[in-house]
């Protein structure tokens, strides 16, 4: 008896994993109604496992949700390091978006209850999507868990994803959780029009064959990537030109970076990367980059790397157009530096026969 029920257990568990991102090309212009590539990235991910259970249960971490120390000191140092939030609250603002969401559109939940718990290996603070990655974990485990996933569209759950995560006060934007439900690499584009008629925008997958290898260049201790976005925000909702038409001219860099990656010119994808940057740097200022996320691309463009951030700081994405002789010297310099570097793994689409069957035709 306790074989056949461990075996039903085991049988019910429910797991799925969601990567981190990298933005490529056209962040952030995501958040301004323009276009952006991006794909997933194979070498972090969040682990999101359910179990039926009689009540209700969401698993505190034991190293990201701690709450017992070893002394005052212990626990200061851990605020310092780690912030105040873990990933329950990521895990119960998900489980409140779906249910709004199932009820909004009369999709019928049977009365279960679960456990979630979850792990994750995405460096803290590094621009490249750690929270949502959670998130996004977590509402794949409940698809299927109430085996909803062939009525909930593929288009609408990074909305939900982000949806979450602004309950919390999480400053963000949709490509990231299009390129964490999808997997894969994504073309997107957010016109004004779709986004108002449709509430979310035109994503179109390409072949992940079609990229050159990458590097990913991180630090150990490096900003909060929240804070950025705030000034250029308020300008551009101000009508301020040099913002608007900044980020007109980021939006294009991705319209530009597809045709460079279909056709595979890697000189123009090389230009593009760098023009990204220099447009987001003359937008924000270093003051808001921060002295370490512009050193972290600064370092891959000195030793003649392109380079750009991957999401709002703490990483960069790096090519080396020139090849391995590059990349020994781009570890030479990130090595002095102190910075992390390693190849990207790029993750193929994550989609099954269900999701796809729901995509919009």
């Amino acid at each position: 008896m306790g074989d056949d029920q461990a075996k039903s257990e085991t049988a019910s568990l429910i797991e799925h994993r969601a990567y981190a991102r990298v933005g490529l090309l056209g962040n952030p212009s995501d958040v301004y109604f323009g276009r952006t590539i991006s794909f997933s990235l194979g070498n972090f991910w969040a682990t999101v496992c359910l179990q039926p259970s009689d009540d209700l249960v969401i698993q505190p971490h034991p190293t990201h949700d701690l709450v017992v120390f070893k002394s005052l000191d212990h626990l200061v140092n851990r605020l310092d390091s780690e912030g105040y939030y873990g990933g329950v609250r990521l895990l119960m603002a998900i489980c409140k978006v779906f249910l709004d969401y199932c009820k909004e559109n009369e999709i019928q939940l049977e009365p279960r209850n679960f456990t979630l718990s979850y792990d994750t290996n995405i460096p803290r603070q590094t621009g490249l999507s750690g929270s949502s990655a959670i998130v996004c974990a977590a509402l794949s485990c409940l698809l299927d868990f109430y085996k909803v996933r062939h009525l909930i569209k593929v288009e609408v759950r990074p909305g939900l994803v982000l949806s979450a995560e602004k309950q919390l006060g999480i400053v963000a934007g949709l490509q990231d959780r299009v390129a964490q439900v999808y997997g894969g690499l994504v073309y997107m584009e957010f016109d004004k029009e779709h986004m108002d008629t449709l509430g979310h925008g035109i994503y179109t997958p390409m072949d992940v064959s079609l990229l050159p290898p990458l590097h990913l260049v991180y630090a150990e201790n490096p900003s909060d990537s929240g804070k950025v976005h705030s000034t250029v925000r308020q300008r551009w909702l101000n009508g301020d030109e040099f913002i608007i038409s900044s980020m007109t001219e980021v939006a294009n860099i991705a319209l530009e970076g597809r045709t460079a990656l279909l056709e595979k010119d890697y000189t123009k994808l090389a230009a593009l990367m760098n023009r990204n940057f220099d447009f987001r740097r003359s937008m924000f200022g270093d003051d808001a980059l921060g002295a370490l996320n512009v050193e972290m691309v600064e370092v891959a463009r000195r030793v003649g790397a392109a380079s750009k951030f991957t999401g709002s700081g703490g990483a960069v994405v790096v090519f080396c157009p020139d090849g391995p002789s590059q990349v020994k010297l781009l570890e030479d310099a990130c090595q002095k530096a102190g910075f992390k570097l390693e190849p990207i793994q790029v993750v193929p689409s994550l989609l099954n026969e269900v999701d796809l069957q729901t995509l919009t035709k």
